[in-house]
């Protein structure tokens, strides 16, 4: 059944054949942050593991596109602005598709409030190098919540045009710094070393995976627009795949760039001095002027938009479904009369926002040690993990009908994707004090509510199907895809 337009669905439905591909690669690809990556975890993550860090990117990129693979069948079996929660339900069954959506929410909104905090820290340092006004980071912050609020309050297609120039703009940059370095240094320091497997997979490096794997979060949004896509069969794959190939591919050559620039040596020894933050604020500055680092600054402005603004969406879709199914209030499952957006979810989503960074200048925490890190930490391990649930869920349902699909991608990929990522959750982890800043049990009590509000949810979804047959059933059926529009493309 097609998604249903604003007029001939009140306000129940979303805006159907709103997008196109390129409009979903630049949600996919802003939420990513491409800038924010590579300036300001890739050095990080150089930090962690060494030179071997430019090929954790290429594995993680190659873990995403074998999980591609099994999410996109599955989308044109099954649409809906909540895809984690209506995959789940249709593979592992409605109970643990409750606790998923519940944990899907948490993570996407954490994220999302997170990255106001990381918005206002680099425009606060940035605003004041550039100009030498100097406004509190909340200042910032505050002005992002509001035109983050309107743009996704109104209509969709507004976010997609304004995420397509940023997006545009600083992928450029970094391009323009890489053939900077190839043009400045050639072939005087190139080296595979950082590809080699020695490197990328040293038992001791595997903290850089926190880094490599989280710099893909979101590429399953592309499930989540498939209510309002165009012809969606064949949008969303289309989609999916050319986003999170591009990612791994740009990922690993902009940052083997560094190792261009310094050689092995030079790059180990930048990573491990207290300068390591500002790698490639130094390569704009030293290979193409001073333009080009006060660029940078104003770009990573924009690229942390963009992706706040994608987690926005994200959320808020995440909730209006949700609020659609009864999960949470009907209140939020209403899409606006006019715009055919999920208005009052993304309303709500903004007032969260404003909240937490409230709350944060109240308790005068850190932007980026406290409400950046610590809403990210436990927002990437969420997501991570429901998207190796989201893996098996694929698997167990195609295994007794293929429905057309080739055994490679309903099975032997998801199931290698579902390998990677529990290989990657298992380093998040491990090496969890490294998004946090904190120790011991400290971290676990920042993971655990999430998890104990899923499983309440998954709990209540049980004691529903007792006490509701009739509501229980029609949890998580999602917006279903008709035969002919499953089998196209």
């Amino acid at each position: 059944m097609p998604a249903k337009s604003a007029s001939a669905s009140g306000s129940a439905g979303l805006r159907g054949g709103s997008l196109g591909v390129a409009d979903i690669v630049f949600f996919v690809v802003a939420a990513a942050a491409p800038l924010a990556v590579v300036a300001g975890a890739a050095p990080l993550a150089f930090r962690l593991g060494g030179v071997g860090a430019a090929g954790a990117y290429v594995f993680s990129g190659l873990v995403y596109l074998a999980c591609a693979a099994g999410l996109t069948a599955f989308a044109r079996h099954v649409r809906s602005a909540g895809a984690f929660y209506a995959f789940v339900a249709r593979g592992l069954g409605r109970p643990p598709a409750v606790g998923t959506a519940i944990v899907a929410l948490i993570s996407y909104a954490l994220i999302c409030f997170g990255f106001f905090g990381f918005l206002g820290f680099y425009a606060q340092s940035s605003i004041a190098d550039l100009t030498g006004i100097d406004l509190h980071w909340s200042v910032y912050a505050f002005i992002g919540v509001a035109v983050v609020g309107v743009l996704g309050y109104r209509q969709i297609t507004i976010g997609a045009k304004v995420l397509g120039v940023l997006m545009c703009a600083e992928v450029l940059i970094l391009l323009a710094i890489s053939v900077a370095v190839l043009a400045t240094e050639g072939t005087s320091h190139f080296s595979l070393e950082p590809f080699s497997p020695a490197r990328v997979l040293d038992s001791g490096a595997g903290g850089m995976f926190v880094m490599a794997l989280g710099a893909f979060l979101g590429f399953e949004s592309t499930a989540i627009y498939s209510e309002e896509a165009k012809n969606p069969a064949r949008t969303v794959p289309r989609a999916t795949y050319f986003a999170v190939a591009f990612l791994g591919i740009f990922y690993g050559f902009v940052t083997w760039i560094a190792t261009a620039a310094l050689g092995v040596d030079g790059l180990e020894e930048l990573a491990g001095s207290d300068a390591f933050q500002g790698m490639y604020f130094l390569f704009a500055s030293d290979y193409l002027g001073p333009w080009a680092k006060a660029a940078m600054d104003v770009l990573m402005i924009t690229s942390l938009f963009a992706a706040t603004l994608a987690f926005h969406n994200a959320t808020s879709r995440y909730l209006f479904a949700l609020g659609r199914e009864r999960i949470m209030p009907r209140f939020f499952g209403a899409a606006h009369s006019r715009f055919a957006s999920p208005a009052r979810a993304s309303l709500a989503v903004t007032i969260g926002a404003a909240a937490l960074v409230l709350v944060t200048v109240l308790l005068n925490g850190d932007p980026y040690l406290h409400l950046l890190l610590w809403t990210n930490g436990v927002g990437i391990v969420g997501i991570v993990l429901l998207q190796l649930l989201c893996m098996i869920a694929v698997i167990r349902f195609f295994r007794r009908d293929r429905r057309g699909h080739g055994v490679f991608r309903v099975f032997i990929a998801p199931a290698l994707g579902a390998v990677g990522l529990a290989v990657g959750l298992w380093l998040m982890l491990g090496n969890f004090e490294l998004l946090t800043g904190m120790d011991g049990w400290a971290n676990a009590w920042l993971v655990a509510p999430m998890i104990v509000l899923g499983l309440a949810g998954t709990a209540w979804a049980v004691r529903m199907r007792r006490r509701d047959p009739a509501r229980y059933a029609r949890l998580g059926n999602g917006e279903e895809a008709s035969p002919e529009s499953a089998e196209e493309g």
